[in-house]
């Protein structure tokens, strides 16, 4: 457990809220341009599906945060 400051977590802040707008940037430069003529409810799942991607790399990176280990 962790009994002092660390600088990690403010960092791990900044870097999650850019990777998430570079993320969000991509899709909207990339996929949206792609799936702009699909029916509405054909473009629900895509985006759900993209919405919950950058979930599976955050375990280990608020793990990481709090720790300082990648394991």
């Amino acid at each position: 457990m962790r009994t002092e400051p660390t600088i990690r977590i403010p960092l791990g802040v900044l870097g999650l809220f850019i990777a998430l707008m570079v993320y969000g940037g991509l899709v909207a430069r990339y996929i949206a341009p792609l799936i702009a003529d699909w029916h509405a409810l054909a473009q629900t799942p895509v985006y759900i599906l993209l919405g919950v991607v950058w979930l599976l790399p955050l375990r280990r990176f608020l793990i990481w945060m709090e720790t300082g280990k990648l394991r």
